[in-house]
């Protein structure tokens, strides 16, 4: 972690810098602030996206910054290089820009984003559950690494019309902004998505053909729908309009789509795989439907604080968390075959259920009464009033057995 950090902090300073010294110091903080808009409504949307069982913060922040800062920096650096290159071997300099832009920079982009999922997957395997989890990293990867490069892009626009002069309606700096923040805030997500699609993928494969098949699939796709989105400009007078209009929003509307399903999925799955904790005596049978409902849980914690502060509000929403990672790891080791089930399933279990177990007092009714005003629970059926029942002693709580191992 450390090594990570340190890694980030060298690599933000050392692109910040960068991008001061092609815009200048008044571009920069332009290009900075009018960059900034998309940032948190793209987080928002890519964090709502995998709140049915949220990843931590620490990791999404991770991403973000290795979008924004060691990705992009990889990408001037590596995109500068190659152009260079090319136009000092060729006769044509706007030929070998062209190949840069087209050939060049969305290997060497998709591929520095890329880094970033890699590392998650291979060292924070635990929250790389599946095609979910790889679509919110992807989003958070690239909605940084499109963060500083509209810093650039704007910030030079600025410095252009400073330049010469030019009227702020008419300026390459409103055009710029048209084009990447209000058009197209959404175009690096969307060649990321790609590859964080073959990674979630990979994630769920048996196979290890196709856990490594997977993401190299989704990686070539990104850089395809990276190379035709930077072409879409040679393509003449309206190039850039027919792709946009042609391949890029039905894309994103198919992607969008897409993503909610994989939500509404992952939402079954924490209500098939709780069943069996609830029948186990872990959860309530109130809870598992709760659970199973975003509304049911945003009501939950809205009860917890009304009753108990903030810190009962903030342990329905870890009790939930830990009750999606729960089933989202039971599916898992369930649908895996004997030989390539996690060894430390039976751990990451009960660590889980004691957390669940600690936070229950608090949780457990909150989420029980949001189940029973959200219509989640079936209605009573009626039957005659019977005898009261005689006076018998209450046991005392425990917690129940661990369940047993999926099959």
């Amino acid at each position: 972690m450390c090594v990570l950090v340190t890694l980030l902090t060298a690599t933000g300073a050392a692109i910040l810098e960068l991008v001061r010294q092609q815009t200048g110091t008044a571009g920069f903080f332009v290009g900075l602030g009018l960059a900034l808009l998309p940032v948190p409504p793209l987080m928002a949307a890519f964090r709502w996206l995998g709140r049915a069982a949220p990843g931590p913060w620490r990791t999404l922040l991770f991403c973000f910054g290795w979008g924004a800062c060691t990705a992009a920096l990889i990408a001037i650096l590596a995109n500068s290089f190659a152009t260079e290159w090319m136009a000092a071997a060729s006769t044509d300099p706007l030929a070998a820009d062209r190949l840069g832009s087209v050939a060049v920079a969305p290997v060497v982009e998709e591929t520095a984003k890329a880094a970033a999922l890699l590392l998650v997957f291979l060292f924070r395997r635990r929250q790389f559950r599946d095609a979910a989890d790889g679509l919110v990293f992807a989003g958070f990867t690239a909605t940084g690494f499109a963060f500083t490069e509209n810093v650039l892009y704007l910030g030079n626009a600025f410095e252009e019309d400073l330049a010469h002069g030019t009227r702020a309606l008419d300026s390459v700096t409103a055009a710029t902004f048209f084009v990447r923040v209000v058009l197209s805030p959404f175009a690096h997500p969307l060649f990321t998505v790609l590859t964080g699609l073959g990674f979630g993928a990979a994630a769920l494969a048996v196979r290890r053909m196709r856990r490594t098949g997977l993401p190299l699939l989704g990686l070539a796709s990104a850089m395809g729908a990276h190379a035709l989105w930077n072409g879409s400009s040679h393509f003449g007078k309206y190039g850039f309009y027919a792709v946009y209009g042609c391949v890029m929003v039905p894309a994103f509307a198919l992607l969008l789509g897409l993503a909610v399903r994989i939500r509404r999925r992952r939402l079954r799955a924490v209500s098939a795989e709780l069943s069996v904790y609830s029948a186990a005596g872990w959860l309530g049978p109130a809870e598992v439907p709760a659970l199973a409902s975003m509304p049911a849980r945003s009501l939950a914690r809205v009860l917890a604080r009304r009753s108990g502060g903030r810190p009962a509000a903030r342990a329905v929403s870890r009790y939930a968390a830990d009750a999606a990672a729960l089933a989202l790891l039971r599916r898992h080791a369930r649908r895996s075959g004997p030989g390539d089930r996690d060894p430390e399933f039976a751990e990451r279990e009960r660590e889980l259920l004691h957390r669940l177990w600690h936070r229950r007092a608090t949780a457990a009714p909150a989420l029980t009464r949001a189940a029973v005003l959200e219509e989640l629970l079936p209605p009573p059926r009626w039957s005659p009033p019977a005898a009261p029942p005689a006076r018998v002693p209450v046991p005392a709580a425990r917690k129940p057995e661990l369940s047993a191992s999926p099959t």
